[in-house]
């Protein structure tokens, strides 16, 4: 009702004071009247602006003189919306306090069961320590009537305990005599063993049957590439190292536990060789001496410049010979003749040649039987040629392809 009659009454007020200005405009039309040097057209134009102002500002008036909410739409909205963002805010953390304090409770309560769970399981423990207490009781009384009736018996066994005691005293007597003999017998029987350890190791340096490795026989061999970081170089030449291990684990037994000795020096030498070469290299885990079964294998890394010595098919040598059907026998010392020629012209070429042996190439035997077969049936001339089989590096073994031709007479 109060709304109603602030609208009734500002309605009234505009309407009088539209008419109050529509009134006075005219009459100072109608009379030419000029205000501020205007001209009276312009002049009636700014009366009817001046009355529109009124209105206006007496509308606002009127209405924030009667209404405190247009008092704080007029004048307070900013402190409003910075109380409302306040409030706002400070409700958002009393929720979250509120979310919190739930957590809280939420683990409390939890707690509170497992606490309650855990006094449960005591209360039950309780109760089966009072059983066994009961029965313990039970089982004490007992005990003391069976310690009254040892006591009895304990007073009868003193004499005879100092009977055994007496006999005891000579016993130790005895048995420190004994002690010292004893202790005098171990001192003789660990220089007894000493000296045999050292007899038998004399004998088995003296014994030719007991040298497992010859000085300078390849234990391990295989081919590591240059040019790269240390690290890996390393490895490889460690994987050379378990491999020679497992050389030795077979020559000498599966149970000896004997490992190879390097000089760590020379290993690390050879590994940084061997990663600043631009080329592959060869590395051959060798025998430092004759090695008799139970030393330790000392060995030494001797390394050689890997590259293609013969491709696939490449001639090697061929050598003519004179042969008459003179059998098989001596078939196979003239097989065994080009052999050696054979390894001298691949060594001279740059492959390594067996330490003891000597030889860089191999076949098979059943080929080695059937040329020699071949050959002893042949009569002239006849021209040994031999070809690699398979491309073949330094490393080796050179695999052969043996060819007979014999050279017809013209």
């Amino acid at each position: 009702m109060y709304g109603v009659v602030l609208i009734l009454v500002l309605v009234v007020t505009g309407g009088a004071i539209a008419f109050i200005g529509d009134r006075l405009g005219s009459r100072i039309g109608k009379k030419r009247l000029s205000v501020f040097g205007l001209r009276p057209r312009h002049t009636s134009i700014l009366i009817t602006i001046i009355t529109g102002v009124l209105i206006t500002t007496l509308t606002f008036g009127v209405m924030a003189a009667v209404s405190e909410n247009v008092r704080t739409a007029l004048f307070g909205m900013e402190k409003l919306t910075r109380s409302m963002m306040e409030t706002q805010s400070q409700l958002e953390i009393a929720k979250a306090d509120l979310e919190d304090a739930e957590r809280q409770r939420k683990n409390m309560q939890q707690d509170l069961d497992a606490t309650q769970g855990e006094v449960d399981r005591l209360h039950e423990e309780q109760s089966e320590l009072r059983s066994e207490s009961d029965r313990l009781h039970a089982m004490n009384g007992s005990l003391l009537q069976e310690n009254g009736a040892l006591l009895a018996q304990n007073d009868n066994l003193s004499a005879y305990n100092q009977e055994l005691s007496a006999s005891n005293t000579e016993l130790s007597g005895q048995n420190k005599l004994l002690g010292d003999k004893n202790t005098k017998l171990t001192s003789d029987n660990a220089m007894l063993e000493k000296y045999n350890r050292a007899l038998q190791h004399g004998i088995q340096t003296v014994r030719e049957g007991d040298i497992v490795f010859q000085a300078g026989e390849v234990i391990s061999s295989g081919v590591v590439r240059g040019s790269r970081p240390e690290s890996e170089v390393a490895d490889d030449i460690a994987t050379l190292v378990q491999l020679a291990n497992r050389n030795v684990s077979i020559r000498l037994g599966k149970d000896s536990g004997e490992e190879i000795w390097i000089y760590q020096p020379e290993f690390d030498a050879a590994v940084s060789n061997i990663s600043k070469s631009p080329q592959d290299m060869i590395v051959r885990i060798v025998a430092a001496g004759n090695l008799v079964r139970g030393e330790p294998v000392r060995t030494t890394l001797l390394l050689y410049k890997n590259s293609i010595i013969y491709k696939d098919q490449e001639f090697v040598i061929s050598r003519v010979y004179e042969f008459h059907k003179n059998g098989e026998a001596a078939a196979e010392q003239v097989l065994m003749d080009f052999l050696q020629r054979v390894n001298q012209a691949a060594a001279a070429r740059g492959m390594l040649p067996d330490p003891l042996r000597g030889t860089v190439g191999v076949m098979q035997g059943a080929e080695f039987y059937d040329l020699a077969k071949e050959l002893s049936g042949m009569d002239g001339s006849v021209t040994v040629s031999a070809y690699s089989k398979g491309s073949t590096d330094a490393l080796g073994p050179l695999r052969l392809d043996l060819r007979l031709a014999l050279q017809i007479a013209q």
